[in-house]
C-alpha cells in the first residue's frame, strides 16, 4: 500500500527561474540568480477495506547543474530577485557565477538542468516508513556572452 500511495504523489518537475532575463540570460563573470518557482509539499494515499497508508513528500533540497561544469547545491527553493536589487550582487542562497560564454556550446547555449530532491514519508495501518530520496527534474538552456571593453586612455 506504502508503494502505491508513494506512486499517487505525482511529483512535479521543478519550474526554473533565473535572473538576469531575455535572451541573453548571462554574462561572464556576473552573478546569475537562480531559484524554483514552487516548493510544495504534496501528499497521497491508497487504501483497501481496513488499511490506509498516506505518503508525503516535501523538497529536501535543488541540485543545479549549470551545463559548464559547475554544479551549486540549495537547500531551499531560492530567493527570488527582486527589480531594484544590485545585478553585480551574488544571490544570498542559491546562484551561480559563469567563467566563460556559451558560444562553443550547441546552439551557442548551456543547458541547465534543476534537479529537485524529495524526502518521502509513509504512515498507516499501524506502521510507518520513508523511501529512498525521490527526485524530478527539468532543464532549460541559457546564453551566456561575453562583453568587452577597450580602455582608450
Amino acid at each position: 500500500m506504502a508503494q502505491l500511495a508513494v506512486r499517487r504523489l505525482n511529483l512535479p518537475k521543478p519550474v526554473i527561474a533565473m535572473n538576469p532575463r531575455g535572451t541573453v540570460r548571462g554574462l561572464v563573470g556576473v552573478p546569475v540568480w537562480l531559484w524554483v518557482q514552487a516548493w510544495p509539499t504534496k501528499t497521497a494515499s491508497a487504501s483497501v477495506p481496513g488499511v490506509s497508508v498516506t505518503a508525503t513528500a516535501h523538497p529536501m533540497q535543488v541540485v543545479w547543474s549549470s551545463g559548464d561544469g559547475g554544479r551549486v547545491v540549495c537547500a531551499g527553493p531560492g530567493t527570488r530577485w527582486q527589480a531594484g536589487n544590485d545585478p553585480r550582487m551574488a544571490s544570498p542562497d542559491c546562484g551561480h557565477v559563469f567563467r566563460e560564454a556559451s558560444t562553443s556550446q550547441p546552439g551557442h547555449r548551456f543547458s541547465v538542468t534543476a534537479t529537485m530532491r524529495w524526502q518521502v514519508r509513509w504512515q498507516g495501518a499501524h506502521r510507518s516508513g520513508t523511501v529512498p530520496s525521490l527526485s524530478t527534474s527539468d532543464s532549460t538552456s541559457v546564453e551566456v556572452a561575453e562583453s568587452q571593453a577597450v580602455n582608450t586612455r
